[in-house]
């Protein structure tokens, strides 16, 4: 399977993970928001970065920064 090179530079300063849909789209998702009685995230459309293969298989983590 290809693995995509996630290019973070693109993505929101609050963007924790990268995924694709059900549908084929690609979006970058943040953190859950506090003080709520369910779950939900700020998504925003993001590149597909080339990514072939099970879109189930497709979230990536922000990877942690160098320090």
């Amino acid at each position: 399977m290809y693995e995509p090179e996630i290019d973070w530079s693109q993505a929101p300063r609050e963007a924790l993970w990268w995924a694709i849909d059900g549908d084929g789209h690609a979006h970058w998702f943040t953190a859950p928001k506090p003080f709520t009685s369910f779950w939900f995230t700020d998504v925003a459309e993001a590149p597909i970065f080339g990514f072939r293969g099970d879109w189930k298989k497709s979230l990536r983590p922000r990877p942690q920064e160098q320090k």
